[in-house]
């Protein structure tokens, strides 16, 4: 359990040093929401099987680089109720020399998968810690009785 936490762990840490480095070199812009795409995604499990939650809702948004080009792009994150209408203006940030990798500059679109797999492999590792710390306390504590008559 330890290295399986330690490998959600790791996943974290990368995705989360990916978004730092985005962010060092990250253009800003403004946007505007000119679409959403509504796409059926499955999520949750439910008594081992899938369940589905209906569709969610990917904000596509329109914005000019720095060079005066007109870019669009369609979020990574996408909701249920939607996080964003059409018509709304967002911070966009994007990569000089890749505009295609844009983000909308919010808390999910930069934060949630770090957050997430580094929240689960912490919380697997720990469960996995403790557990094998209290074994190894049962082993120790069960250890070899006193020969008798000593």
């Amino acid at each position: 359990m330890i290295a399986f936490g330690a490998v959600f762990l790791v996943v974290g840490l990368v995705l989360a040093g990916m978004t730092i480095s985005f962010l060092a070199d990250a253009e800003r812009a403004r946007g505007t929401v000119v679409a959403l795409e509504w796409r059926d995604d499955d999520h949750g499990m439910s008594h081992g099987k899938r369940t589905h939650d209906g569709p969610v809702a990917y904000p596509v948004v329109e914005f000019t680089s720095a060079d005066g080009t007109p870019r669009t792009f369609r979020s990574s994150t996408g909701t249920n109720p939607p996080s964003y209408e059409k018509g709304d203006r967002v911070e966009v940030l994007y990569r000089a020399d890749s505009p295609g990798d844009a983000r909308i500059d919010g808390f999910a679109s930069l934060w949630l998968l770090p957050l997430l797999f580094g929240g689960i492999g912490l919380v697997i590792a720990g469960v996995g810690t403790v557990m094998a710390l209290v074994t190894r306390r049962r082993s120790r504590s069960a250890g070899p009785s006193p020969a008798p008559g000593r």
